[in-house]
């Protein structure tokens, strides 16, 4: 019998829940799906977009959390990059920059890919690709 799969969704350790759903809802235009309570302050999200789930989970108890982020920690997330399906990276360039987003041009790829890199507040690598033309 094959075993049928229905996609992803990562989960992410967050510093600032806040911030890091700012940056999520406002910024890539994902939408609350579930979370944790029926109001913030949350400790645990579900978003969504275009049938992509990504959760959000506080890397602190309230009490717990420090007053700023271990840089070590966020210079380790160097190794993670979610990589995300969009067919108009160059319009989601405009986009992002149009928002405020620290965002470098989509870059052509020899291996026929057309890529565009950032990071979000808690320095998880995002990237958004499509076949090259």
């Amino acid at each position: 019998m094959p075993i049928d799969f229905q996609g992803i969704a990562p989960l992410l350790q967050v510093f600032d829940m806040p911030t890091a759903m700012a940056f999520y809802l406002d910024k890539l235009d994902f939408v609350l799906t579930s979370s944790n309570c029926a109001e913030p302050p949350y400790d645990w999200v579900l978003l969504t977009r275009d049938g992509t789930e990504l959760m959000l989970n506080t890397m602190y108890e309230s009490d717990a959390r420090p007053a700023a982020p271990d840089p070590l920690r966020i210079e380790r997330h160097d190794d993670v990059t979610m990589f995300f399906g969009c067919r108009d990276v160059d319009g989601l360039y405009r986009d992002l920059s149009a928002r405020g987003v620290n965002v470098s041009p989509p870059v052509h790829r020899d291996y026929g890919m057309t890529q565009l890199w950032l990071k979000d507040p808690d320095g998880y690598g995002l990237c958004f690709q499509w076949k090259t033309a």
